[in-house]
């Protein structure tokens, strides 16, 4: 079995997330929201024997390449095959409730260089992008169907590009010619519309239109606030939860997410009287966010811009109506 993709931030990730303490010598269960190939979970359960992990992940071709590299641990690992937002919201009752919980935001290398669903420019292929091929519309469906202006504001949103005005219209004056279909037409119709100066930057000109595409196709930012409030709901008390991002537009829902568990009062603001007690939710462990070190850098390069925050569960607020704390 071919692996492709190299975990991030690992060593911080077992050291942060750890199982801790008597209560865990004898059994500990983890939630790999994000398993991909299994390179986590391989290496947590590898570690810690004592430890079980549930393997989340809603692309099922990656997850059947993670069921054959994780077989040899037997029953101490378990599958899902959907988004981990519908996995907090229907938590199994046969499982546990979770010790650890981690989440991986950044996509898989196997989705840039096996799935040929056009995540990567530097190939030609079939513009989908879908990590479920069950979501409605694909990367082609919105690039040939959206006006133009929608079109620019997902790529400003989501993509942080700031010629996004100027790609859109070249986009849509394209699309007069013939439906986009392909990665590598897309890419070059936006290097033709970029100026010279911008295509030899520090990354292609498609990149942060593509990473646009992507999270809109997978809806990956609506569901990351309801998926992090329902994940804490879920983990135990004294439970640790870590999530590595990979961009400001994820890192700054975490973090203002965690922030406000850290609070003592996190009530929302219309409620006159605090009744939560005045009990903050979490214990913020990672004050600043962990990054990887130069060495990891060095040989996984996908890793630079990564950062993992983790916090610990010390109340269990999910009685309350809590709808201050998932705000971003």
């Amino acid at each position: 079995m071919k692996i492709v993709h190299t975990p991030v931030l690992l060593n911080e990730c077992l050291e942060w997330l750890s199982p801790m303490g008597e209560k865990y010598e004898n059994h500990a269960v983890m939630v790999d929201s994000t398993l991909g190939e299994g390179g986590h979970t391989f290496n947590f359960l590898s570690k810690y024997p004592n430890l079980s992990v549930i393997g989340v992940d809603a692309d099922s071709v990656i997850q059947a390449k993670a069921r054959e590299r994780l077989a040899s641990f037997g029953d101490r690992i378990h599958f899902y095959n959907g988004w981990f937002d519908d996995f907090y919201a229907n938590y199994p009752s046969e499982y546990e409730r979770p010790d650890i919980i981690l989440f991986d935001l950044g996509i898989s290398v196997f989705h840039y260089e096996e799935s040929e669903r056009g995540f990567s420019f530097r190939y030609d292929e079939k513009l989908d992008m879908r990590l479920n091929p069950n979501r409605e519309k694909s990367a082609a469906d919105l690039v040939n169907e959206l006006p133009e202006e929608k079109l620019a504001d997902l790529i400003y949103l989501y993509g942080e590009e700031k010629l996004s005005r100027r790609i859109a219209s070249a986009i849509v004056a394209a699309r007069q010619g013939g439906r986009i279909e392909s990665s590598k037409g897309l890419a070059e119709i936006i290097w033709n519309a970029v100026p010279a100066n911008y295509r030899y930057g520090n990354i292609h000109p498609a990149t942060r239109t593509f990473q646009a595409l992507r999270i809109a196709v997978n809806g990956e930012l609506e569901r990351l606030p309801r998926s992090l409030h329902a994940a804490f709901g879920c983990l135990k008390e004294g439970g640790k939860m870590g999530v590595i991002t990979f961009h400001s537009l994820e890192d700054r829902i975490v973090k203002n997410y965690f922030r406000n568990l850290g609070k003592k009062c996190v009530c929302p603001p219309e409620v006159a009287v605090c009744r939560c007690g005045g009990r903050q939710c979490a214990e913020i462990l990672t004050r600043k966010p962990v990054a990887p070190t130069e060495a990891e850098i060095k040989v996984n390069s996908p890793s630079r811009s990564a950062k993992l925050r983790v916090v610990r569960k010390l109340f269990d607020a999910t009685q309350y109506h809590l709808d201050g704390v998932v705000g971003y």
